[in-house]
């Protein structure tokens, strides 16, 4: 398969900047292999059913992104500044932090950074690309309220460039039942789900699991093979626990069906059932679904719409079909979905509604 397999015209327009307030408003495209029809988030339990059991991912979103200042000693005397942007990647070992840096041919290693809050940082090792590692000057809990202070949310590029995060990200780019820090991406489709709705599912014999995926930077990262065979996937840390993993096998039994709500959480399942049968699972997971993949534990999907020509469009190909993903994109063009991260969302069943 090509990569120009997964490519579609997207008009500019259709890019969401901001969610839908409330969260539940957003529109809800509802597909199976017969059908499609059009909802909100809010109606969603329509199309679910007593018994049926829902994966949500609970990693928080760290607020990534840091401004920060470096300063040089010059030979006369005085001091040179440099802007330097830092995205934080994932924490790495004895401490550090894996960074995306930029410029990164503007700092030196053993230099400072200088943040916000009396936050800084030392550059420890670079790695081309613009990757480095960095020590901070806390850690632990101390970092943790450090960086909300210094941090701003990390939005994906195709917002990052129409505007800046702002003090609603902190809350619009988190999920209500976000639990777990390391992530430096949000579980999208999870974004529509408030506490009312929640409880709602439950009151209607919808069970619930969490599991955790921590979203990596690399999830954005374009595929730059025509061939994706030759695709190296990023990988992600995740868990799924004895609890959960014993909660998705008995809805199995019993006949409930699994659907995980975003391609993260369906990513983790579906790693920790690659043996045929849903175990615990903890580690870091560079599982790539492509057209042809068996899924052993997910029955549906819910998952908001995808860039062209991405690793996950590839993904919901596979589980639906391509030529099936092609109309369901189509009518989502032409009904005006709002895509990405902000935008709205679809629940996919590759077998049938009923």
């Amino acid at each position: 398969m090509k990569l120009s397999d997964f490519d579609f015209e997207l008009p500019e327009d259709l890019i969401a900047t901001r969610p839908a307030r409330p969260r539940t408003s957003a529109r809800l495209l509802v597909a199976s292999p017969e059908r499609i029809e059009d909802a909100r988030v809010s109606e969603i339990g329509r199309w679910l059913r007593p018994g049926d059991r829902l994966v949500l991912n609970d990693t928080r979103v760290i607020p990534a992104r840091l401004s920060g200042t470096r300063r040089r000693a010059m030979p006369d005397g005085g001091v040179a500044e440099a802007r330097i942007e830092v995205t934080l990647l994932e924490p790495g070992t004895d401490g550090l932090w894996h960074a995306l840096i930029r410029p990164a041919r503007k700092l030196k290693e053993g230099e400072r950074i200088d943040f916000a809050g009396g936050l800084h940082a030392e550059l420890q090792e670079s790695f081309g690309e613009g990757q480095a590692a960095l020590r901070f000057s806390a850690e632990g809990e101390a970092f943790d309220r450090a960086l909300e202070e210094a941090g701003q949310m990390p939005l994906p590029p195709y917002i990052a460039a129409r505007r800046k995060a702002d003090e609603a990200d902190r809350e619009d780019y988190q999920t209500v039942f976000a639990r777990a820090s390391g992530a430096v991406a949000a579980p999208t489709a999870s974004l529509h789900f408030d506490d009312a709705l929640l409880a709602e599912l439950g009151g209607a014999g919808i069970a619930m699991t969490h599991v955790t995926l921590h979203v990596g930077a690399g999830t954005f990262l374009p595929v730059k093979v025509d061939d994706i065979s030759e695709h190296r996937m990023h990988s992600e840390r995740g868990e799924v626990t004895d609890r959960a993993a014993a909660e998705i096998a008995e809805t199995r039994a019993a006949g409930g069906r699994i659907i995980p709500v975003g391609t993260t959480a369906l990513r983790l399942i579906e790693t920790a059932a690659v043996g045929g049968e849903i175990r615990p699972w903890q580690g870091a997971t560079d599982i790539f679904i492509t057209p042809g993949f068996r899924f052993r534990a997910a029955d549906a999907l819910m998952t908001n719409f995808h860039l062209p020509k991405s690793t996950l469009m590839m993904l919901v190909s596979a589980l639906m079909g391509m030529d099936r993903v092609r109309a369901i994109y189509d009518h989502a063009i032409h009904e005006r979905y709002r895509f990405f991260s902000y935008g709205d969302s679809s629940l996919l069943f590759p077998r049938g509604m009923g």
